[in-house]
């Protein structure tokens, strides 16, 4: 017998320093008198970032008891599938947040909660919704990029209708002592654990006594398909590419120097406009009449000058790749001193605001001139007629901003240096992202190719919808394919150009609508799996081509039927009837109990 319990949510308050603070469920676990024996494991999608910790223990003497700790709710953007599945198997759901952090629990009610509730798919499983913490004044947010005012509370009345819009049972622990964790919490908790155990047992019970009514032969037990083998999603390395970028300084087409000439820093127009309307201006992007501030176009006055006459370009038009990158001159020279340390701040997504302050202060040693570069940055990535903060907002929320800017790019001739042709169209696109975010086309417009030093670049092989797809991912870190046969298109393109995250996206796509498909639907398809597998395996996608054998084999009795069957090759074929469901044995069995039935000449009570 076993519990599952799955907890998402952080109980810490976002501008608390106490992080060695422990969990409410590692509290629970550590004093209840019910629990012992308790083990823990840490899941991590990638290093630095763990997704939930898996803890171990017995409840009520021999009651296994597993639950899975989510303390972010990045799993719901990184991972959907493993969230389902973690949802799917859970016999108690506790939903977690602190009363202090009005910002995480507005995101959780606005994004992750619609998301909870499908997961759930109307399956009857308790939740419980913790409060957590005493309501304490706030402190007012300093950083440019942030939304939200952490010197409000959510109040018990939202906690409330939170719980109706999930039918969860409500709790508000205002600190986590033993009162409240033992007797108020562990008592809510340890009444649905008894629930879910006696549901259980019940429902054993009936399976027992309806195989104990049948006292005629039995028929054959047909086992449960292989499990199919499952594929794993690759973490992104979206910032990391841009950081890249910046630290190789490939296709830089800008460089700031101080007013004496001295030295030269390179950069990306692309990269700088995509987080400040201040660059669109300095580029060209923008016009000053545009401007709805008159603030950023005086700052922008005050601490640039672009070299050779006109401070705001009229024509953002990309330029050939010989002309060299544009010079700008920064006239503050304390605030120029900082720039390579400013450039990686925004290079790294923008939201390691407490690393650059500290970079800053270290070079400076001055607190006056640290707050008047500070300041600078801030009135930078200020968004017009918006009060933006940097320092408490979310890495996910952020990097969700910087992407969509850059998709404000996306497919626009606006600071373009490079043109495909393909299939009698043009599709404008920026060299810096390019290849920043793809090897191949880093080693084409770097290396002795004629790509190198052309304007225009032909593509073939791909459909023009296909190669914007896979430009939209380029720029966005994300795809959305509209059916199968388009992600198989993207997943081949993505080979071709060896990006293999998006590789293993279009492959999960794929999986997943096949697995949803209803047995009727899969009969009656014009959708060929077979030639599904044969791309798949020509275009070295090992994981998607072993994952459709299994799949053939699974629903051998459909595809047998089908003349695509007969294209498989001598391997596959042998592959999928040794692995097929269900059995020959199987169905010899069944042979043989109809003709013993029908032997008896008694009414089978199964067929």
């Amino acid at each position: 017998r076993s519990v599952n319990i799955v907890a998402f949510g952080n109980e810490r308050d976002g501008c608390s320093e106490d992080n060695q603070q422990p969990s409410l469920i590692w509290s629970y676990l550590g004093r209840s008198a019910l629990i012992s024996q308790i083990d823990s494991s840490l899941s991590a999608s990638h290093v630095g970032n763990p997704v939930f910790t898996e803890y171990q223990a017995c409840v009520f003497g021999n009651v296994r008891l597993v639950v899975h700790d989510c303390p972010v709710w990045d799993i719901f953007d990184s991972d959907w599938y493993t969230s389902c599945r973690l949802i799917g198997g859970a016999d108690i759901i506790v939903i977690k947040y602190s009363v202090n952090d009005k910002t995480s629990f507005q995101e959780l009610k606005d994004s992750y909660v619609p998301m909870v509730k499908k997961a759930l798919n109307h399956c009857s499983v308790p939740v419980i919704i913790s409060a957590i913490g005493a309501r304490k004044n706030g402190v007012p947010c300093t950083c440019p990029l942030c939304t939200s005012d952490r010197r409000s509370c959510v109040t018990t009345s939202e906690g409330v209708q939170l719980a109706k819009e999930l039918g969860a049972t409500y709790l508000e622990l205002h600190t986590l002592n033993d009162f409240y964790i033992q007797k108020y919490f562990g008592g809510v908790l340890e009444y649905f654990m008894i629930q879910s155990l006696n549901q259980k047992s019940s429902e054993k019970m009936k399976k027992r006594k309806k195989t104990q009514k049948c006292h005629r032969v039995q028929p054959p037990q047909l086992e449960q398909p292989e499990k199919m083998p499952i594929l794993k999603g690759e973490a992104s390395h979206y910032n990391a590419d841009l950081h890249n970028l910046l630290c190789g300084c490939q296709c830089a087409d800008v460089a700031f120097y101080p007013e004496d000439l001295s030295t030269a820093v390179e950069a990306h127009k692309i990269v700088l406009c995509s987080v400040s309307h201040l660059f669109m201006l300095l580029f060209g992007v923008k016009s000053p009449s545009d401007a709805h501030d008159t603030s950023v176009v005086q700052l922008a006055q005050s601490l640039f000058a672009v070299q050779g006459g006109d401070p705001f370009p009229s024509s953002p038009r990309g330029v050939p790749p010989c002309v060299p990158p544009v010079r700008v001159v920064v006239k503050d020279s304390v605030f120029g001193s900082c720039l390579p340390d400013i450039l990686h701040f925004i290079y790294s997504g923008a939201f390691q605001w407490e690393r650059l302050e500290e970079d800053i202060r270290k070079k400076l040693k001055d607190p006056d001139k640290t707050e008047h570069v500070l300041e600078k940055v801030k009135c930078i990535l200020k968004t017009p007629g918006k009060l933006n903060t940097v320092k408490d907002c979310k890495s996910h929320q952020l990097k969700r901003l910087y992407n969509t800017s850059l998709r404000l790019f996306f497919n626009t001739p606006v600071l373009a240096d490079v043109i495909f042709k393909i299939q009698g169209a043009t599709v404008p696109a920026h060299r810096a992202v390019l290849v920043a975010r793809c090897e191949v086309m880093a080693a084409m417009f770097n290396g002795n190719y004629l790509e190198a030093n052309s304007i225009q670049v032909p593509v073939y092989g791909v459909s023009k919808d296909t190669f914007l797809s896979f430009l939209e991912y380029l720029y966005t870190d994300s795809c959305c394919p509209a059916s199968i046969l388009q992600a198989m298109s993207l997943l081949i393109c993505a080979e071709m150009y060896q990006v293999m995250r998006l590789q293993h996206i279009c492959e999960l796509y794929i999986i997943t609508q096949l697995q949803s498909m209803p047995s009727r639907e899969l009969a009656s398809t014009s959708l060929s799996i077979v030639s599904l597998l044969k791309k798949a395996k020509f275009h070295n996608s090992d994981c998607l081509s072993t994952w459709l054998l299994h799949f053939i084999a699974t629903n051998y009795l459909i595809f047998s039927q089908k003349p695509e069957f007969q294209e498989l090759s001598v391997e596959e074929r042998n592959f999928v009837e040794m692995h097929r469901w269900p059995s020959n044995l199987y169905l010899k069995q069944l042979a043989d109990y109809r003709n013993y039935i029908h032997s008896q000449k008694c009414h089978c009570t199964v067929m």
